[in-house]
C-alpha cells in the first residue's frame, strides 16, 4: 500500500549545521506538534466508512477500482499537490506515496543536505502507516460515526506526517551519533552488529525522560482554558481527570511505537553510512 521515497541526494557537507544540541530541540519541538495533532484527531469519532474500501465500491467513484479507501485516496492526492508544491525537497520530509511531480509551484530552495547519500532513504512509513490505522487510532478516538469524512482524514494526514518527520528524523540523531564517536560506530557497522549498534542508540534514562515529558505535555495542552481557569472535557484517566486526549495513551504511543522506530531507523541508517 505504502510506496517508499526515492529522494535526490547531495553529498553530506562536514560543515552541515548538525549538532546534537539541535537535534534534541527538534525532537523536543515535534513533541508538542504530535500531542496537537493527536488532539485534533481525537475530536473526531473513529467514522469507519473513511477507512473501508467498500463504501467506495458503489457507483463510478474514483476508488471503485482502486480498492482503496477514502482515507487512502484522499492522503494519496493530498500528498501529490503538497509533493509539487515543494514539500518534499526537504529530506526531512517523506511521502507515504511516492511521486516523480514537477516542482512548479513554489520558488526552489537550497535544502542543506546533512545525510549520508547512501543512507538518507532509510525510512519506515510503512510501519508508520500500519501503526497509525490499526494501533493508535482505535486508541485515540472513540466509537462513532459523524460524516464529517474529509476533515476526519485531514487530521488523520496531519498526525501521519509529524510522527513521519519526528521517527525518520533518527536518520540525522544516527549521523551526529556517528560523527561524535566515529571509530566505535565503523567498527561495529563494518560488524553489521545490528544487536551493539541498537544497544549503543539506546539510553533508557534519557527515553524515560522524553517518555513522561510527552505524557506531561499531554495533560497541560489536554485541557480546555477559560478565565475561570481549566475546565475538565473530554478523555477520563485513571485519576479521575478528563483530557483531550488520554496522556497515557500519548506516554503509550512514544514507549511502543516512537522510540522503538525512531532506533529502527538509526540502525538501519547506521548500517549503511559506509556504502
Amino acid at each position: 500500500m505504502v510506496c517508499t521515497t526515492a529522494l535526490l541526494l547531495a553529498v553530506v557537507s562536514p560543515s552541515a549545521g548538525l549538532s546534537l544540541d539541535t537535534v534534541r530541540e527538534f525532537l523536543t519541538r515535534e513533541e508538542d506538534a504530535i500531542v496537537f495533532s493527536l488532539i485534533e484527531r481525537a475530536k473526531y469519532p473513529l467514522n469507519r466508512p473513511a477507512y473501508d474500501p467498500i463504501h467506495l465500491g458503489d457507483g463510478a467513484g474514483p476508488g471503485r477500482h482502486l480498492n482503496a479507501s477514502f482515507a487512502e485516496l484522499f492522503i494519496r492526492e493530498s500528498e501529490a499537490v503538497q509533493s509539487k508544491a515543494g514539500r518534499y525537497q526537504s529530506l526531512q520530509e517523506i511521502p507515504f506515496f511516492a511521486y516523480r511531480v514537477p516542482f512548479t509551484l513554489a520558488p526552489p530552495y537550497n535544502f542543506t543536505r546533512e545525510l549520508y547519500p547512501a543512507a538518507a532513504f532509510i525510512n519506515v512509513n510503512d510501519a508508520i502507516w500500519s501503526m497509525y490505522f490499526n494501533e493508535l487510532l482505535p486508541l485515540l478516538a472513540k466509537n462513532g460515526d459523524d460524516g464529517n469524512y474529509a476533515s476526519t482524514v485531514d487530521s488523520d494526514l496531519a498526525c501521519l506526517q509529524v510522527l513521519s518527520r519526528r521517527i525518520n528524523y533518527g536518520r540525522y540523531v544516527a549521523e551526529v551519533k556517528f560523527r561524535g564517536d566515529q571509530q566505535t560506530y565503523t567498527s561495529l557497522i563494518q560488524a553489521k552488529d545490528r544487536d551493539a549498534l541498537m544497544k549503543l542508540l539506546t539510553s533508557e534514562a534519557q527515553e524515560d525522560v522524553v517518555k513522561r515529558r510527552v505524557e506531561k505535555k499531554a495533560i497541560v495542552f489536554g485541557q480546555s482554558i477559560t478565565s475561570d481557569g481549566p475546565i475538565e472535557t473530554g478523555v477520563s484517566n485513571s485519576s479521575g481527570t478528563n483530557f483531550k486526549v488520554d496522556p497515557s495513551v500519548v506516554y503509550k504511543l512514544y514507549d511502543q511505537w516512537v522510540i522503538p522506530l525512531t532506533k529502527q531507523v538509526e540502525v538501519e541508517y547506521l548500517l549503511h553510512r559506509l556504502d
